[in-house]
């Protein structure tokens, strides 16, 4: 998305489509030296070193006994994204992959590489045995993958674009805390915050919601915006941990006040837990177990009621929350899925225009990367968290996946001396825009909507400074409805603090929506 503001439409078009031309098959790697799985500590190694050395970890870039070790110290999931033969390597999958015959074709050839690799080990394996869960729009296959040589030989294969773990993720610099440690973060802290005070932390408006400090118009005109635009018309996807179904400011109580006429639908697309590809315990709901997506959601498009709660900045505009992940580290194999889906799910919406992600991983991923490109196929405007350090991520520079894609915004917070970043935000080269949701004088985050009844919650890091802009964008785009993600996105650079020089940390950084819909000059 970066490159949409600096060359024109017809030049981006012809980048995100050209292919690089590569030989159909790849060249022989050298053969491995072990054939013992590198240890979780060694892995973890491995993939910090890569992010202090180049900001990113692309598991395109790790050899096959790499891909197997992390296989082998996971879940076994190995995601396959497959083309015909004929196609050169690096092509974005046209939008009809999943259905055309010749994808379809090289789908059955990849699935018999697997099935003859595996059977070695485990003859009697079948079909079923190796696919662990169902894709049918995006050319990705995930299969149980515990022979090396499987990996090898569809590393080499002209079918195969991208062979890679979906469920590992770097534990061992957790403090030694584990990987248990991890299934909580960003979750618990959605609860009423006590001590708020009216005109500090807060502004009444004129039917009674309140209205955060950072909404304030001298750090991003948004109130001065709602005098134009409200996000009317507009539908917002919130892709996260879900919606609690105990906040009625967003079920039953969705439009009330001046926030009417709208919809809110709370879905999901977190796969049932699994062992070896066999699902086990309850199917999933929508209903927010974390506490992050309904705070998001909140953040976003919470309504501007009679009741006393948090608004949020676009509360006029149809709102949709996918629970697509347990928290926010995206760590899990069927969270892969889940956010993969919800991306697809989103692009398949003819009514969603803008989406919004505030949860991100280290290492890459190509299926997650294949929906983003999907959805942004279809016009999305998606906007994502640059990061937000925790205490396992302490030491982590830069942009984090999947904010660090070309296809993303990445967005991220900054304080309200207008030139720093929040205590926990990351910055980098890649970040887009940035949101003020930290005061200087104190730790105070922005209000939201908590899991349950009025009284507000707070909130920080990149998350909300994401989902806060989303609503801006909304908010915006409800004003020019006709215009087009690119169009939009002139605007919102227009309406930037730093339009005549983008900062390498910053971004344009912070919008003014009352200049970006005309309630304000330039």
């Amino acid at each position: 998305m970066r490159t949409s503001t600096l060359v024109p439409a017809a030049l981006l078009a012809l980048t995100l489509a050209g292919c690089q031309q590569q030989a159909e098959e790849a060249q022989p790697a050298p053969p491995e030296a072990s054939k013992e799985a590198l240890t979780t500590q060694q892995l973890d190694d491995q993939i910090w070193a890569g992010l202090r050395k180049d900001g990113r970890y692309d598991w395109s870039q790790a050899s096959d006994h790499t891909i197997w070790s992390a296989l082998t110290r996971s879940d076994f999931v190995l995601s396959v994204g497959y083309q015909p033969a004929s196609q050169p390597r690096g092509c974005t999958p046209p939008a009809d992959a999943g259905q055309a015959t010749d994808w379809q074709a090289a789908r059955q050839q990849v699935l018999q590489i697997i099935l003859e690799e595996e059977r070695k080990a485990n003859p009697k394996l079948t079909l079923n045995g190796l696919l662990v869960f169902e894709e049918n729009v995006l050319p990705v296959l995930d299969v149980q993958v515990h022979e090396l040589s499987t990996v090898q030989r569809l590393r080499r294969s002209g079918l195969v674009r991208y062979a890679e773990p979906m469920g590992y993720e770097p534990y061992h610099a957790v403090a030694n805390k584990g990987a248990a440690a991890l299934s909580s973060s960003g979750c618990g802290n959605n609860t009423a915050t006590a001590g708020l005070v009216a005109g500090d932390d807060y502004t009444i408006l004129n039917n009674g919601s309140k209205s955060s400090w950072n909404q304030a118009d001298q750090y991003h005109g948004i109130r001065a915006g709602w005098s134009q635009s409200t996000g009317q018309g507009m539908k917002l996807v919130v892709i996260d941990t879900g919606c609690s179904d105990a906040q009625e400011n967003l079920g039953s109580a969705f439009n009330q006040g001046l926030s009417s006429g709208r919809t809110v639908e709370r879905l999901v697309t977190l796969p049932r837990n699994s062992i070896f590809g066999i699902p086990y315990g309850d199917y999933e709901t929508p209903n927010d177990g974390c506490g992050h997506g309904t705070s998001m959601a909140g953040a976003a498009a919470g309504p501007r009621g009679t009741d006393g709660a948090a608004v949020g900045i676009a509360y006029n505009a149809n709102l949709l929350t996918v629970r697509a992940a347990e928290d926010v580290f995206i760590d899990a194999s069927r969270e892969v899925k889940g956010v993969a889906d919800a991306y697809v799910l989103a692009g398949n919406r003819t009514d969603v225009r803008v989406i919004s992600m505030s949860m991100g991983r280290l290492t890459s991923s190509s299926q997650i990367t294949d929906a983003i490109r999907y959805a942004y196929g279809r016009g999305k405007l998606i906007f994502c968290a640059a990061g937000t350090s925790l205490d396992w991520t302490a030491g982590l520079v830069g942009v984090i996946y999947p904010a660090s894609l070309p296809e993303a915004v990445a967005v991220t917070g900054m304080k309200s001396d207008l030139s720093t970043r929040c205590d926990e935000c990351h910055v980098g080269a890649d970040v887009e825009f940035t949101v003020v949701m930290q005061p200087t004088s104190n730790n105070l985050r922005p209000l939201t909507l908590a899991m349950s009844g009025d009284a507000p919650s707070t909130v920080g890091g990149s998350s909300v400074a994401t989902a806060s802009m989303a609503g801006m964008a909304a908010v915006v785009w409800a004003k020019y409805p006709t215009e087009t993600r690119a169009q939009i996105m002139a605007r919102l650079v227009a309406a930037s603090s730093n339009r005549n020089a983008r900062s390498s940390s910053f971004g344009w950084g912070r919008v003014n929506v009352a200049a970006a819909v005309g309630a304000l000059p330039l």
